[in-house]
């Protein structure tokens, strides 16, 4: 029975219900989309790990899900992978078959190499079909990944290794960005000698743009190490055993290392397709991420292959390659049913083509819905976006740690009504709520801190690698019976859930908690605005007083003393006096993670000059000595 059987039934408020009233069924029926070589004693087992585990005693193959069960039911032919490379002018098709015939061969090679179920193997690759290609031979394997985005400095890429201890690293020899070309291996090289552990081999792809010398005894070429090797069959798991490891900075400066389990990934991700996405075998899902991120692992690769549809692995920029009319281009080309971005892509969009001129050349039509998410929309950006394109516009919001969304907007038992800056409504399996800071439920409608109650919906994390103590002390042990998410907002009256940015992001202006987010909404609704942020920063007086910093649209000529005085004032007139917003400035970018999310807290500790170490993530580092300009008096 297809999963989407429980998420097709009546409206939203049908579905969320049946998930309340019996989650362990809801669960159970959900199970059905999935093979399974065993099937789970039962759907939950509160008694196992932090907070309870998922499907306890099945046992199934990610790999077998994605690939192998597709073309033995005869969808060989279908296309499962398109990508398309403006980085190189290139599209390539992979079938379903050709995807299991490459994957099957790769992960022999790996075998060969020493690699068995339960060893790990970081993948440090761009965005080729490869990637996706060695993410799912380790899951055939029982192996468990580790991707580390591509071109990440060789300290961060060295840290993974050793908390990791990968038997093998599979990395290409250099990834493309616009104008220039990132040698990875001299990072991989550098990265190996930091670490005090040592991976037995590296398998390098050569990519002509510029091949690497491999290092004799360690390094083997991935092409031919696929085309000579034996292909290997699937080997089946425990439901709780981890498909991977995935790491997010920590606040001490090591990296945590979020686990995913097998059996709740393939469930909740198979069973989201429909729910929350609305699409089923055969549609065209664009995710237009990195598989180095949360995203790209549900959404470019796992998610789409179990559900059966195709998905299209994008390696180019939302402007730039060529222009802001890329993506309408690739929607157009390929027939995407639903686009999957971040608003930071959209508003980059917006910066170069707010009339839409680029988007009119291109038919949209196949095109049903636009989703968001990487960081809040402000609702003007999602407004434009929705006017534009005559499509739904469907925030969503949702963290590494969870693996796929908390809130949505749910195309499977049909969208409800959207409000622009919300995330939608909890996901089956999330119970939100807000709490005070002594962990007391506010009422609905008042900013607090979001929280879920536990246990955690299958997909979660249900722990940190080698680290259950951390796991507990960072995201159960301040509200007991929840999970933190560190994350401030509000639910409404409607059940709507409103994120309005990180916990830090809510600043306490004498006394009045306000937030950031809400400011940020004021500001990019102003005609001129392309994108901004808001930051807390000291104030002698009043603790912390907000200051603004905008991006303009390209052609803007009026002064820029003029429009800040207009954003000041439309602040106090939206927010109020006790905003205590004064300070607004135009900047020419912003900093950013390579994945979009606005670097905050580092513009922050500039402000306030204080001492801040450059973010591994960070897209462009020559970026931080312009804020310092523009930041400090």
């Amino acid at each position: 029975m297809d999963s989407s059987a429980s998420g097709a039934s009546g409206g939203y408020d049908a579905v969320y219900a049946a998930w309340r009233r019996d989650p362990e069924a809801y669960w159970a029926e959900a199970a059905r989309g999935i093979a399974w070589s065993e099937a789970p004693r039962r759907a939950f087992d509160p008694s196992l790990g932090a907070y309870g585990r998922w499907f306890p005693g099945g046992r199934l193959n990610t790999c077998h899900n994605a690939l192998d069960r597709h073309v033995a039911a005869g969808h060989g032919d279908r296309p499962a992978l398109i990508h398309d490379s403006p980085m190189t002018g290139k599209v390539e098709t992979l079938t379903y078959a050709r995807m299991l015939e490459r994957t099957a061969k790769l992960a022999g090679a790996l075998a060969a190499l020493g690699v068995g179920a339960g060893d790990r193997v970081v993948v440090y690759m761009p965005m080729v079909p490869e990637a996706a290609i060695a993410m799912l031979a380790c899951a055939r394997l029982g192996a468990v990944h580790s991707v580390v985005f591509g071109g990440f400095a060789a300290a961060e890429l060295a840290a993974r290794i050793a908390d990791a201890q990968p038997k093998v690293v599979v990395a290409a020899s250099c990834g493309l960005e616009p104008g220039r070309v990132v040698a990875y291996k001299p990072l991989l090289d550098a990265a190996i000698a930091m670490s005090p552990h040592k991976p037995e081999a590296c398998l390098i792809l050569q990519r002509p743009e510029r091949p690497c010398d491999l290092l004799p005894g360690r390094d083997r070429d991935f092409r031919e190490a696929e085309a000579t090797a034996q292909p290997h069959p699937c080997v089946p798991v425990e439901a709780t055993d981890p498909l991977y490891i995935l790491y997010t900075s920590g606040t001490t400066g090591k990296p945590k290392g979020i686990v995913r389990d097998t059996g709740g990934h393939a469930v909740a991700l198979h069973h989201s397709m429909r729910l929350i996405y609305g699409l089923g075998a055969g549609d065209v899902f664009w995710t237009a991420s990195d598989v180095g991120w949360v995203v790209g692992h549900s959404y470019i690769v796992y998610a789409p292959l179990l559900a059966g549809c195709t998905s299209v692995l994008y390696e180019g920029k939302p402007v730039g390659t060529p222009d802001a009319g890329a993506f309408w281009r690739v929607c157009a080309q390929h027939g995407v049913k639903v686009l999957f971005t971040a608003p930071t892509a959209l508003r980059a969009i917006k910066k170069e083509d707010a009339d839409g001129k680029l988007l009119r050349q291109h038919d949209l039509s196949k095109l049903e819905a636009l989703y968001l998410a990487g960081e809040r929309c402000d609702p003007d950006t999602a407004i434009w976006a929705g006017k534009l394109l005559g499509k739904p516009v469907v925030d969503h919001w949702w963290q590494t740690e969870t693996g796929w969304p908390i809130t949505a907007g749910f195309r499977g038992p049909g969208l409800f009504p959207l409000k622009p800056g919300s995330g939608g409504k909890p996901s089956p399996g999330w119970d939100i709520v807000a709490l005070d800071e002594d962990g007391k439920e506010k009422p609905r409608g008042e900013i607090g801190n979001l929280a879920a109650r536990l246990p955690l919906p299958p997909a979660a994390l249900p722990t940190l690698w080698n680290a259950d103590d951390r796991f507990r002390e960072s995201y159960l042990r301040r509200y007991p019976g929840f999970y933190d998410t560190s994350d401030a907002g509000m639910v409404d009256e409607e059940g709507y859930v409103w994120v309005m940015g990180r916990t830090d992001d809510i600043i306490n202006v004498a006394g009045h908690r306000l937030s950031t987010g809400a400011m940020e909404e004021v500001l990019s609704s102003h005609k001129d605005v392309a994108e901004c942020a808001v930051i807390g920063v000291k104030d002698a007086l009043k603790g912390q007083a907000p200051m603004g910093l905008v991006v303009l649209k390209a052609g803007v000529q009026r002064a820029e003393a003029e429009i800040a005085a207009e954003l000041v004032a439309l602040v106090r007139e939206r927010i109020g006096p006790v905003a205590a917003f004064k300070d607004a400035r135009v900047v020419p970018r912003l900093p950013k993670t390579r994945s979009g999310k606005i670097l905050r807290a580092t513009m922050r500790s500039i402000a306030d000059g204080e001492n801040y170490a450059v973010p591994p993530t960070i897209d462009d580092p020559a970026i931080l000595e312009e804020m310092e300009g523009a930041l400090r008096p």
